[in-house]
């Protein structure tokens, strides 16, 4: 948790965007496996609501009132049961003065309060539900049915919290930075386990241990995989084979909820071929460009498109793509390499404030995507870059054997594609080198004060120490 002053800062700045109204944010709940008491999803708190109430407790909403400038942590004391199979916890009015919040209500009143206002003809605000449970308590609150809850969130509290969470402050930067950290010690140890024998599991278990052990946990589903060329490869019991790639995408969240997100591929036999150095000298070199060319004023659609446009003509070299760069990346011909966007935005959540709705959070109306183009339609970021801005560089080529097979039977791209070349890359994998960028005030510039080996020769002097 931040100080007081940040988050009354911050709920400060919010109502002065938000301007009148009554402001829900909704805190999660716990999500059993299998049965009530089976907590074994971790409890995560939504991201929104920590980020101006701080708190890190289920069964929370934080209500700011616009108009009469007053907040609320609603939320009832856990009681006698709870204490003993959980132990004790802060109780409401407690974690309210925590963070700033004068007042404090049971559960049971936020229903008054949100009556109170709808008599009023007064606007309440909630940003989009992504839980049954959150989306079934705002339908017994205001009586907007689930089916219909999309239509009635509030664009305007949508549009003042994109705006607040974007730019990161020097707090947040220096969590980042922790993240950073976990990550790059969840990453060489993949790296020094890396062989033929081992199983995908147990590496990626190993991955995700490094994490708890430092007192984090997975921002996401850690990825490890021979098959690369699968976008979210998760862990299987196959055994990594000598002269096969092995991919790593993993990060780590911190105990204040902000997320790393790295990527590596490394040879399982120690070594690259020289196969597998001709792809993945072009990935690094499309990671390094866009490092070069980011930076406060930049459409990051345009840094994605020169990393298209680099990669179409270092391919051509190879052989495996043909024509004029342009019109090839304009047909979308690049995609059948990397059928993904360049990167996206990041902080409390690895995908930041995805579930506010992508085309807002990474896009605005200079920088819509074209959603009717394989490859261009996946693209999750494109906006104009800001200082203060954390967004991932992430670069890849695969070879997908099912999307060359059905380019190939309809003849797509054909004019600038070698399928015959192709054919021979089916057991390749895929390559992708990814790594998180803070925009400064003149550039850019990693996260993380130790970097994970990514150049060729650094992996392979690592692995082999």
């Amino acid at each position: 948790m931040f100080s007081k002053e940040t988050y009354v800062s911050r709920r400060s700045e919010l109502k002065r965007r938000v301007k009148s109204g009554l402001i829900l944010l909704f805190g999660n709940n716990e999500a059993p496996c299998n049965y009530p008491a089976n907590a074994y999803y971790p409890f995560r708190q939504d991201s929104t609501f920590l980020y101006y109430f701080g708190q890190n407790r289920d069964g929370l909403v934080g209500v700011i009132d616009v108009d009469n400038d007053r907040e609320t942590l609603v939320g009832d004391d856990i009681d006698i049961e709870d204490i003993v199979w959980y132990g004790s916890v802060d109780d409401v009015a407690t974690m309210a003065a925590q963070v700033g919040v004068e007042h404090t209500a049971p559960m049971k009143a936020l229903k008054q309060m949100c009556d109170e206002a709808r008599a009023k003809g007064r606007t309440i605000h909630f940003l989009p539900p992504y839980r049954h449970d959150t989306k079934i308590q705002i339908m017994d609150l205001l009586g907007i049915h689930p089916a219909e809850q999309a239509g009635a969130v509030s664009h305007t509290l949508r549009m003042a919290v994109i705006d607040m969470r974007s730019v990161k402050t020097a707090e947040e930067i220096e969590e980042l930075e922790r993240a950073a950290a976990i990550g790059y010690q969840m990453h060489t140890t993949a790296m020094r386990l890396v062989r033929p024998g081992v199983t995908e599991k147990y590496i990626g278990g190993q991955v995700d241990g490094m994490a708890h052990s430092l007192g984090a946990h997975e921002s996401f589903a850690t990825i490890f995989s021979q098959h690369g060329e699968i976008m979210h490869g998760n862990p299987s019991l196959a055994v990594l084979e000598a002269g096969r790639l092995a991919l790593c995408d993993a990060g780590a969240e911190t105990v204040n909820n902000y997320c790393s997100d790295h990527t590596r591929t490394m040879p399982v036999s120690g070594r690259y071929t020289q196969r597998q150095l001709d792809i993945y000298t072009i990935v690094e070199e499309c990671h390094d460009l866009a490092l070069s060319v980011a930076r406060p004023g930049v459409k990051w659609m345009d840094v994605h498109f020169a990393v298209c446009r680099r990669m179409t003509e270092r391919l051509k070299e190879l052989g495996l793509m043909r024509g004029d760069v342009d019109e090839a990346v304009a047909a979308g011909a690049h995609a059948m390499f990397l059928p993904h966007g360049l990167g996206h935005m990041m902080g409390m959540d690895v995908h930041d404030m995805e579930g506010l709705g992508q085309i807002y959070v990474g896009f605005d109306e200079e920088t819509r995507p074209n959603l009717e183009q394989f490859g261009t339609n996946c693209l999750r970021m494109g906006r104009r870059l800001q200082e203060g801005f954390v967004v991932t560089d992430e670069p890849g080529i695969y070879f997908i054997p099912a999307l060359i097979d059905d380019w190939r039977a309809s003849g797509h791209c054909a004019e600038f594609l070698n399928f015959d070349l192709l054919e021979t890359y089916k057991d390749f994998g895929g390559i992708r080198i990814e790594d998180d960028v803070l925009i400064t005030a003149d550039g850019c510039r990693f996260l993380g004060k130790d970097r994970i080996p990514y150049h060729p020769a650094e992996v392979e002097e690592f692995m082999n120490q």
